[in-house]
């Protein structure tokens, strides 16, 4: 039969399983401790990276506005250059109106007779058109 020592509690036995218990603790707490701590360095990743983005895009910001400043300069030194060589053709055509003009009048006054049936004919010739 069993003694009593065997049916008594052994009190080595429990006092063994107490630290067994901490010692199972202490890696789950560490285990935590780890897990909190790669959350916290994901944590600043992602604060760092969106840092960066920031940093970017204001980048970015400030190169559009430099291209946009260049394209509005060159686009007003085309208008300029097309607005003095308009202005130059314009001053050709008049140059040459008043030479043709000149022409005519000179012609009127060497064949007045000339002129006059010239002028008849294409009165003649719009009135014909025109009905």
């Amino acid at each position: 039969m069993a003694s009593t020592t065997d049916m008594a509690p052994n009190r080595t036995a429990a006092a063994s399983k107490a630290p067994a218990r901490r010692a199972a603790n202490g890696p789950r707490r560490a285990a935590a401790r780890q897990s909190q701590s790669r959350e916290d360095d994901l944590s600043a990743q992602v604060q760092q990276l969106q840092s960066d983005l920031k940093s970017i895009a204001a980048t970015l910001a400030s190169l559009a506005e430099d291209k946009v400043n260049d394209a509005q300069k060159v686009a007003k030194r085309e208008v300029k250059n097309l607005a003095s060589s308009g202005q130059s053709a314009i001053e050709d055509v008049q140059d040459e109106f008043g030479q043709l003009e000149k022409q005519i009048k000179d012609t009127i006054r060497e064949k007045p007779l000339t002129a006059v049936a010239g002028a008849i004919a294409l009165g003649f010739v719009l009135a014909v058109v025109s009905r």
